[in-house]
């Protein structure tokens, strides 16, 4: 037997069960988007105030608008993190990778709860809280490629997609652990503390989880499709510069994935601020909370049912036929935003079941676009780029459509545009459900 069949066979032996595979790869990204969603937030609810105090004295649409901007920082510091964690997690492997990766994301979410606010430290809170917020884009923008590789490269061939859910799901359980926290603490410390300092524990409780999500990462094994292309000599010294041929493939996936993000930052972040400080008569920041958590449960199984379709009938058509309805659901939408609980439930309930339709397949259609060798790079720069693309400026953007339009209306037909764009994309995209996601 030659040295490299034998490396190849011996490749094989170690290979993770399917717990440990759900626990590596949904573990880290719950823990990221918990981290973010802390500071959705708190950008929606207190940072105007806290560092931008003049301007949310003199128009507290204006403050919220600003904070929504640092919110933004995150997502233009992602590309950066996408092809720095890229280029290792396809030359060294996935697994080392993902720990740095965690270890940037929840040392800076830790500092930002340390942070004094504009009144005790001037514009540098103002820096110092942006350079955290990149930080914390740099870490989520590695993150969440390498374990959807994690899952998917450990997935057997008819099953890439459900096993690509596992790292998706840590989406809305990150959601409602950072939602369900702030709810409990503004019910118990009630707003006045949470304003001047309970929305602070979030942040550092984060410390905890990350622990938790560090003993997992360092226990698991890497890949064996990436093992096997290194045992074939198939990894590449800069992947970043092999990845320049698949340029189509990035911006199709960008594209593709635009929407859901802005579908997400509409329903999770805007929203929440709408409907607390705009609408007239406002809902409570327990009320609106509540009823985010509630419909969050949506999201969460329809990524489960979506990822069993795509394996089934193929990606393409899973999302061609989601993004449609998204299409549609936009120009009707923001109708059901009055002051009415059950409208706005079903505005809610109904966007994170489109939402969860569109995020679960991701984790398989993205990384099926790209080889082994180029597949972190190629992936997590699809998904970050669409992150700006679709996420970055959504709380901003709505909030100005309002302010400019009156309306809520212009928000819907914003989300449409996205849609569009999208569904031109999917349709440029090959089904890439019998790939051979060994080459």
């Amino acid at each position: 037997m030659s040295a490299t069949a034998t490396a190849t066979a011996t490749t094989k032996v170690k290979k993770d069960s399917v717990p440990e595979i759900i626990a590596a790869s949904m573990v880290g990204t719950a823990i990221e988007f918990y981290d973010n969603y802390c500071y959705s937030i708190a950008s929606a609810s207190y940072f105007g105030a806290i560092f931008f105090p003049a301007a949310t004295k003199a128009n507290p649409a204006i403050g919220t608008m600003l904070a929504f901007l640092t919110f933004a920082v995150s997502f233009l510091a992602r590309p950066f993190g996408s092809m720095l964690f890229g280029h290792f997690g396809d030359k060294i492997g996935r697994k080392t990778t993902l720990v740095v990766a965690l270890m940037t994301m929840g040392i800076s979410t830790f500092l930002v709860g340390c942070l004094p606010g504009y009144d005790q430290f001037g514009i540098y809170a103002i820096i110092i809280l942006c350079i955290c917020r990149a930080c914390q884009g740099v870490g989520l923008a590695g993150e969440w490629s390498g374990a959807a590789l994690v899952a998917t490269e450990n997935a057997p061939a008819n099953k890439r997609a459900l096993y690509g859910s596992f790292p998706n799901l840590g989406a809305p359980i990150g959601f409602f652990c950072a939602y369900g926290l702030n709810l409990l603490l503004d019910t118990t410390l009630g707003p006045d503390k949470m304003q001047a300092w309970g929305w602070r524990i979030p942040f550092l409780c984060s410390a905890v989880l990350v622990i938790i999500g560090l003993y997992v990462r360092l226990r698991m094994t890497e890949t064996p499709i990436f093992r096997k292309a290194v045992a074939n000599d198939r990894v590449v010294k800069h992947p970043l510069r092999s990845l320049v041929p698949y340029w189509k493939e990035v911006l199709l996936g960008t594209f593709a994935m635009g929407i859901t993000y802005t579908l997400f930052y509409v329903l999770g972040t805007w929203s929440l601020s709408y409907g607390v400080k705009v609408m007239k008569p406002a809902f409570t920041q327990n009320e609106y909370l509540a009823m985010q958590m509630t419909s969050v449960v949506f999201f969460a199984i329809f990524i489960l049912v979506s990822c069993i379709y795509s394996d089934k009938i193929g990606r393409k058509k899973v999302l061609i036929t989601t993004t449609a309805l998204t299409l549609v659901f936009s120009l009707f939408a923001m109708h059901l935003l009055q002051h009415n609980v059950t409208t706005v439930m079903i505005f809610l309930c109904v966007g994170f079941a489109l939402m969860g339709c569109l995020f679960g397949p991701c984790g398989a259609y993205l990384p099926e676009l790209f080889p082994t060798n180029v597949r972190y790079s190629g992936a997590g720069l699809s998904y970050n780029l669409a992150a700006i693309l679709g996420g970055a400026f959504a709380p901003s953007i709505a909030t100005a459509l309002v302010q400019k339009t009156g309306s809520v209306v212009s928000v819907g037909w914003y989300m449409a545009i996205m849609a569009a764009l999208a569904l031109i994309a999917l349709f440029l995209i090959k089904e890439s459900k019998d790939t051979n996601y060994e080459a």
